[in-house]
This record gives structure tokens, C-alpha cells and sequence, in this order.
């Protein structure tokens, strides 16, 4: 049986993926997949209006095709946790975290016991539909169920090590556009500041063991990145895989689009 998807991040592998939300379909699933050389998607509850069985239909596609999922939410619905995490994904990342308190909390509302209070239903896809029982859906869902936690606060910066020292988050995920939004600089992702945030996070995880992970919004930041040890890489949506399309398209047959 090959690895999981939270075996692989725990395992530090370099993993690229794509984010889904704003054009959802499940047919771009599919089409990455078999492209070829997408590790896994991630689905944004944060800024679409993606439904749970929107989530649930683009995990069992991502699955078909090999390929990871987990879904970012806003930390502000424990119901909302629960739902997405009994659809079929492998993991959960919490968006615009600020305090380790908050990091700790969203651990809690994942995870069953003794390390959570999640409610235990085993009715989902993580719980066979009912055929798993209590105590083996507690363990497996806990041990298979990856939990992120998405640095893009100047205090959650300030709190990095506070969080990647929480026992139950896997990988932090740094948010460039938001973080460079608190620091002053919208959209300078190469700026000093951003930088040295980056570098902070960076360390954090490796005096703690864990693994971190970015959008990389160009090839420059990618490597910079990579450079300080980012290992979960997200370098396209599905918005900037339709404009990449367009402009190929345009570009391919200028002969039509003199002016464009």
C-alpha cells in the first residue's frame, strides 16, 4: 500500500500542489491528476463557497487519481471542522490563525480523544459509513489526519515556535500574500521582512521537527523556498491555471488577437 498523504508531509517529501476553489470542478481533479506531477490539491472554504459535498466529491477525485486533498477553513466553526474532515480528505488547515491558544484549540476540534474533544460519529467516509467502530475510528482518524496551520498574522509569526511545538500539528503553511499584507508590504514577497518571517518559521519547524509549506507565487519565491526547506509547495490555483490557459491560447494564435 503506498504512503499517505500525512505520511509523506510527516516524512518531510517534497509535495506539489494545487489550490481549488474559485472555478471548482471536480474535472480539473481528474485533468491534474492525470497530468501528472501534482502530489495533491487543496480546497479554499476560506475564500469560495465550496459545499461539503463539493469537498466530498473532490476528494474521492483526487483519490481516483492518486493524488492528496485538504481543505482551509477559517478557525471560527468547530461543526465546519468535523464535516470536511469526515468528507474524505486526508487534512485540515486552519487559516488566519493569530495565537498558539487558537493553533491549540484547532487541534482539539480535530482530533478525537485523549488528544481532542472531536464528536464521535462514525458515519462519514473516515468511519467506513458506520462499519468502523469507536475505538479503531478514534485511533486511525487521529493518526491518518494531518493538521496544518497557516502562518499569514504578524502574532502568529511572533508565535511560531509556540505553535509547531503543539503536538498534533503536522506543517505550517506560510499565507506570502496576507503576511505581506501585515508587514506593510502588499505583494512584496521577496521583501527583507517577509523574508526574515519566513526564516523564523523556517527555524521554528526544524527545532521542532515539523515540516512547513507555502503558495509560492513565482518561481523566484519557489526557490527561495525551497532554498529554506519548504517541502509542501503550492505554485498554482485554479484561477491562475485558467489565465495561464487564456494567455497560452492568445499567445499560440496572436494572429487572432492583434490587439489583445
Amino acid at each position: 500500500m503506498p504512503d499517505s498523504f500525512k505520511q509523506r508531509i510527516v516524512r518531510g517529501d517534497r509535495l506539489i500542489i494545487s489550490g481549488v476553489g474559485r472555478m471548482y470542478h471536480h474535472n480539473m481533479i481528474l485533468s491534474l491528476g492525470n497530468h501528472g506531477g501534482f502530489d495533491g490539491v487543496w480546497m479554499d472554504l476560506e475564500h469560495s463557497g465550496m459545499s461539503i459535498s463539493d469537498v466530498e466529491v473532490s476528494a474521492m477525485a483526487a483519490r481516483s487519481v492518486g493524488m492528496g486533498s485538504f481543505v482551509r477553513i477559517p478557525p471560527t466553526d468547530y461543526a465546519l471542522v468535523t464535516r470536511c474532515l469526515e468528507s474524505g480528505i486526508d487534512g485540515i488547515m486552519a487559516a488566519q490563525i493569530f495565537t498558539a491558544a487558537q493553533a491549540e484549540q484547532f487541534v482539539q476540534w480535530a482530533k478525537y480523544v485523549p488528544r481532542g474533544y472531536r464528536g464521535l460519529n462514525a458515519g462519514g467516509y473516515d468511519g467506513r459509513f458506520g462499519l468502523m467502530g469507536a475505538a479503531d475510528l478514534c485511533r486511525t482518524a487521529n493518526e491518518s489526519t494531518f493538521v496544518a496551520i497557516q502562518i499569514e498574522t504578524q502574532q502568529a509569526v511572533e508565535e511560531c515556535e509556540a505553535i509547531a511545538a503543539i503536538e498534533g500539528v503536522d506543517l505550517l503553511f506560510v499565507g506570502p500574500a496576507d503576511l505581506s499584507q501585515v508587514l506593510g508590504i502588499p505583494g512584496q514577497f521577496m521583501h527583507p521582512d517577509c523574508l526574515a518571517a519566513i526564516d523564523r518559521v523556517s527555524t521554528a519547524c526544524r527545532r521542532y521537527g515539523k515540516h512547513w509549506g507555502a503558495v509560492t507565487p513565482t518561481p523566484e519565491h519557489a526557490a527561495m523556498s525551497i532554498e529554506k526547506g519548504c517541502t509542501l509547495i503550492s505554485p498554482t490555483n485554479d484561477v491562475r491555471l485558467f489565465n495561464a490557459g487564456v494567455q497560452s491560447t492568445k499567445t499560440m494564435f496572436k494572429q487572432l488577437f492583434p490587439s489583445k
